[in-house]
């Protein structure tokens, strides 16, 4: 089983009190103690990011770790095959893209994931699996970019965090440049199974997901099915 967990926003990034995605994405994996993987190069390995990921992870039950590629670089093939899960943090999409293609690391990611291990991040990272993804990679303007392609189709992070992804995502369905959009709202994380959506999972109330789409003039967004893991 492939799976897919794309995080629209929020989770340790933004708050260390609390870890209700974090879990999701443990419990998601088979094993007892999964090894985790941080991977935050599309902040340029910001240090205060990856002590979030730390303070968070090392109190569940999990073995985690982080690939740093602006220090000395571990063996990017022998870490990867250990990992049951890889989160990745967020940021610049096109830098990140960048420097992983350089260092191969997307395809030993192509590989692992095919194998079942769980990929999973927020924005930069949750958009990064999709064939396309709408990034602030730019500061001038939103603008959709190739990514890694696990999953067919575009997604757009921060759906209703930052008002310019909706006229964004329109535009682009107007112009005849997408056919669809997966819109992932903050606080919401898409999950996906074999290339296929399956839910929205809520980790703040009342966040949802999207399949957009236009046509004959309307602009047509369908939630999916939503499961709350709010306390």
């Amino acid at each position: 089983m492939r799976q897919i967990i794309a995080i629209g926003g929020g989770g340790f990034g933004r708050t260390i009190h609390s870890k209700l995605i974090e879990e999701y994405i443990l419990n998601q994996s088979t094993q007892k103690s999964p090894n985790i993987c941080f991977i935050p190069t599309a902040t340029g390995d910001s240090e205060d990011y990856i002590e979030n990921f730390y303070r968070v992870f090392s109190k569940l039950n999990c073995k985690p770790s982080h690939i740093s590629f602006f220090k000395r670089t571990t063996d990017l093939k022998l870490h990867i095959g250990k990992q049951d899960i890889v989160f990745v943090g967020g940021g610049n999409t096109k830098s990140m893209l960048a420097v992983w293609g350089e260092w191969g690391l997307d395809e030993l990611l192509k590989n692992a994931y095919k194998k079942g291990t769980i990929m999973c991040g927020v924005s930069a990272g949750a958009i990064c699996w999709f064939e396309n993804g709408l990034t602030d990679s730019w500061e001038d303007e939103l603008k959709l970019m190739p990514c890694l392609g696990f999953v067919p189709g575009n997604c757009a992070p921060h759906y209703d965090e930052e008002p310019e992804r909706r006229p964004a995502t329109k535009k682009l369905l107007v112009e005849g440049k997408i056919s669809s959009m997966y819109g992932v709202e903050g606080g919401a994380a898409l999950h996906l199974i074999n290339e296929k959506p399956i839910k929205t999972v809520q980790f703040v109330k009342e966040k949802n997901s999207y399949i957009v789409s236009y046509s004959n003039n309307i602009f047509d967004e369908k939630k999916f099915k939503a499961e709350s893991i709010v306390l």
